[in-house]
């Protein structure tokens, strides 16, 4: 049996207080918006306030999360430049541009999956992404799979 090289899977999780969200926009209103979300992002929130903050608590964590992920040195990244995409199916993916697209590129990392929840008064976010490796033979013994979920 020949030992295989699997690609690397790195995970990022992170937990936020709705709260410090609300607290954030009520102390800063417009301009922390527009510093961390996307148009698309703050379109999609849903309605209603509670609905809207736990949605953007979430957003917040994932964002978070794939900072994590990414291994970002330093101050970090333009917050925009992770976008958390709601489909029509209720599932999230996420789209990476600018800054954090280029760190994805350059770790070799693909296949971004992203699972959001909020429940009382809490957001939590887990991503997880592939660094491709070699090309899986027919006798490998082991194999790493990401899938696609998530909600918010």
């Amino acid at each position: 049996m020949r030992v295989m090289e699997l690609p690397t899977c790195r995970t990022g999780v992170d937990l936020v207080e709705v709260s410090s969200v609300a607290t954030s926009i009520e102390r800063f209103g417009d301009r922390y918006l527009h510093r961390v979300f996307t148009e698309q992002e703050l379109a999609s929130s849903g309605s209603g306030a509670d609905k809207r903050l736990a949605s953007l608590a979430g957003r917040f964590a994932a964002k978070e999360a794939t900072m994590k992920v990414l291994q970002v040195p330093g101050p970090g990244l333009d917050w925009r430049s992770i976008e958390v995409v709601r489909h029509s199916s209720g599932a999230c993916t996420l789209r990476l541009t600018g800054a954090a697209g280029e760190l994805a590129r350059q770790a070799g990392l693909s296949g971004f999956s992203v699972s959001i929840t909020h429940e009382a008064g809490l957001a939590v976010a887990v991503v997880m992404a592939v660094a491709a490796g070699p090309a899986p033979q027919p006798d490998d013994v082991a194999d790493c799979h990401c899938t696609r979920t998530g909600e918010t």
